[in-house]
This record gives C-alpha cells, sequence and structure tokens, in this order.
C-alpha cells in the first residue's frame, strides 16, 4: 500500500520541514543548529519508517501493527505541520499580493493543525470502536403481504484482522448486537478479512454464533480475494476457496452469483448474491444475468453486492432488483460536518438511495484496514421491509 504512493509520502513529510526551517526558524538567534536538529529528528524517523514500510512485498504488513503506528504517527506528526504549511503559503502569497497585512495563514494553519491531531486522536481511539445500531424502515409497491415488516439486519466490511489482540472484545460486542436484534434474516456484504484467511482463526467460535431462522446470507468483497498479497495465483485461489469454506462451516449461506428464495405462506421473496462487482483495479467478477437466472419476473429481490457502484452500471439498466445492500466504501471513515470526502469517487457512498421504487443502501461497516472512523461510525443496519400504502 505504501509503495504505491511512497514519494508522495516522502514529499508530504520533507517539504513542510523545509518550509517551516526555512521561513522561520533559521531566523531565530537563539536557535541555535542542536535546537534546529532535534526539530529535524521526527521527521527523519518518519522518512525512515516510510522506507521500511514501501519494502513491505504484501499490500500490508503481516504485522498489523505497524501500519497502525505509521498512520497514527503519520496524522500527528505529519499532516499538521503540512496543514500549516499549506496555509502559511496562502497567507504569504495573500499579504504580498496586498491582500493582507499579516499573515493571517498562521493562525489558520496552528488551528488546523491542532484540529488534525485532535481528529487523529479521536479517530484511532473512541471513533473507531463506536458502535452503532442504524435503524431504517423501507416501502416497497410490490412487497408480498406476508413480508410486511419483515426484518433483515445487514453487517459489512468487517476486516477482522484488524481486530487481533486488544481490539478482540468490539467483535464480541458486534456479535451480541447482531444477534440481539431478533432478525429474520442476516446478510453480509463482504470484506471479512483484510488478507487472508488465517485472521479468522481466533475468532470462529465467536462467528458461528451469528445466525437468523431464515438463515445468514453472505459476498464477497475485493479484500477476500486475497488480491493483497505478494502471492501466485494458486495460492490466492487456495485462500479464497478457504475463506467460502470458513463462512459455510459459520453456518453462513454464501452467495456466488446465486440466489435463495424465502418464502411465508404463500409469498416469497428471493435474497440474491453477486460476486465482487467493481471497477479497476477492484475484481470484477458479477454476473446479474447468471444470479437471477430462472428469477419469476414479478418476485422482490433483495441482492447483496459489495461495491456500490454496480447499482447504477448493473443493476438498475439490467435487473428488476427492488433492494441493493452494499458496503465496500466504509462511508469513506471521515465526515465533516456532514461531508465525506469520499463522495468525489464514489457519489453513493453511505446511507440510502432511491430511484423511482428502486433502493440502494450502503452501510459504513465494521471495521476497516485503517482503525481510524471520525464522524461515521462502525455500524450495523436494521432494516424493516413494509408495504407502501
Amino acid at each position: 500500500m505504501i509503495t504505491k504512493i511512497f514519494i508522495y509520502l516522502l514529499l508530504v513529510t520533507i517539504l513542510p520541514d523545509l518550509y517551516i526551517d526555512w521561513h522561520y526558524l533559521r531566523h531565530k538567534q537563539n536557535f541555535k543548529w542542536q535546537k534546529r536538529l532535534s526539530w529535524w529528528i521526527p521527521c527523519l524517523l518518519m522518512v525512515l519508517f516510510t522506507i521500511k514500510m514501501a519494502i513491505v512485498k504484501n499490500y500490508i504488513p503481516n504485522n498489523h501493527e505497524w501500519l497502525d503506528a505509521y498512520t497514527l504517527l503519520f496524522a500527528i506528526l505529519v499532516l499538521p505541520k503540512a496543514l500549516f504549511a499549506i496555509c502559511s503559503i496562502i497567507g504569504l502569497t495573500c499579504r504580498r499580493i496586498g491582500l493582507s497585512k499579516r499573515n493571517w495563514g498562521n493562525l489558520v494553519g496552528v488551528i488546523l493543525g491542532l484540529f488534525q491531531i485532535y481528529m487523529a486522536i479521536y479517530g484511532f481511539t473512541i471513533g473507531f470502536t463506536k458502535l452503532t445500531v442504524t435503524r431504517i424502515d423501507l416501502s416497497f409497491s410490490d412487497l408480498p403481504a406476508s413480508f410486511e415488516g419483515y426484518k433483515i439486519v445487514q453487517f459489512s466490511d468487517v476486516h477482522i484482522g484488524t481486530f487481533k489482540g486488544a481490539r478482540q472484545h468490539f467483535i464480541e460486542r458486534a456479535v451480541d448486537s447482531i444477534t440481539s436484534q431478533k432478525a429474520d434474516m442476516i446478510v453480509f456484504t463482504g470484506d471479512l478479512e483484510n488478507q487472508q484467511p488465517a485472521e479468522l482463526y481466533p475468532f470462529m467460535d465467536l462467528l458461528k454464533k451469528i445466525n437468523a431462522p431464515d438463515g445468514v446470507y453472505s459476498v464477497l468483497g475485493n479484500h477476500d480475494y486475497s488480491e493483497y498479497i505478494d502471492a501466485s495465483k494458486a495460492i490466492k485461489v487456495a485462500n479464497e476457496r478457504e475463506l467460502i469454506s470458513r463462512e459455510r462451516q459459520f453456518g453462513w449461506t454464501v452467495l456466488l452469483n446465486q440466489y435463495h428464495a424465502i418464502y411465508r405462506n404463500q409469498d416469497s421473496i428471493l435474497v440474491a448474491g453477486e460476486e465482487n462487482g467493481g471497477l479497476p483495479p477492484h475484481p470484477s467478477l458479477a454476473n446479474t444475468q447468471k444470479t437471477l437466472h430462472g428469477h419469476a419476473k414479478n418476485t422482490f429481490i433483495v441482492m447483496l453486492q459489495h461495491d456500490p457502484s454496480a447499482w447504477r452500471r448493473d443493476i438498475l439498466p439490467n435487473s428488476n432488483v427492488q433492494l441493493m445492500l452494499s458496503g465496500h466504501t466504509h462511508g469513506g471513515q471521515i465526515s465533516i460536518f456532514g461531508y465525506h470526502p469520499i463522495t468525489l469517487k464514489y457519489p453513493e457512498d453511505y446511507g440510502t438511495y432511491q430511484e423511482g421504487d428502486r433502493m440502494l443502501h450502503i452501510s459504513s461497516g465494521l471495521g476497516a484496514l485503517i482503525p481510524f472512523r471520525f464522524g461515521v461510525p462502525p455500524e450495523i443496519v436494521v432494516i424493516t421491509l413494509h408495504q407502501k400504502k
């Protein structure tokens, strides 16, 4: 992961310190070389840390704590100085062209830098473990009468390797919360692992506790294909098969471009599941035609698809699916005054979206590769279906 943006990380790490040293520190008479050296030590250590992270073969290190430490230190030691330098340069430009007599960018930069430090500390601690239960009611004109009030619990993006060790208690809380909702059906919309199925081993007994009267249904997310390890195709395929086998051991029904019928009296609905249908570089293995082959045209369908971008690209034009449930985006993991920066890439990034009588709901998920959340807490979603009156 670090390798792909290595040069950018080095520039963000070094350039702000160069700017601050050149414009401020070197002009201070009492700031001798020893103090200037001490100022540069954190920067030099972060450069060495970045180099170490860049030479890791896998997308992330096998020891996840290295990634946790790097991202936290980067957020506390590097980004605040980068924000200050950017604001200071803007303020300096405004002063030189006569728009201001003082460099107000310095003050703004200090405030933003302090806020960044607060975001980092909160997001890596309280924000990442503040579990919420989101309840939504969705109404459809073509929902069969017997399914009025049908309750679905959705959870997504566990990224379970992030919760080893001291964080394991969070998964225990999440499982307790999922099972306590007394849902008719539970669905999981992908990304159970970070890199490989070995991450599941400490959690096997815990995940087996997730069950519902009409079953637990799951699909694969981009991380579930072992795309982020440096290994042969054969090993990646073996890992994928093991993950599917493990989920089936939990009692989950893994839907690989398939559907399953659920009956109430004389009525029925379908829960369908596609393989990941993302854009490059993510796997694109979804096949809507195959997934829904043979179903009656007037059937009410709940589609599980990890990547929400598939809704407009594929599901809306090529099916009659009434409700699609997705994850993948994590809601961007950051929300500031209600704005999610990830909407620049995913216009539909979190919550419920509607086109006519057809809906998409995107969960922010439970976990993440980077253990950070600010304004977008981990969640499970309780969806109650209703007939539109």
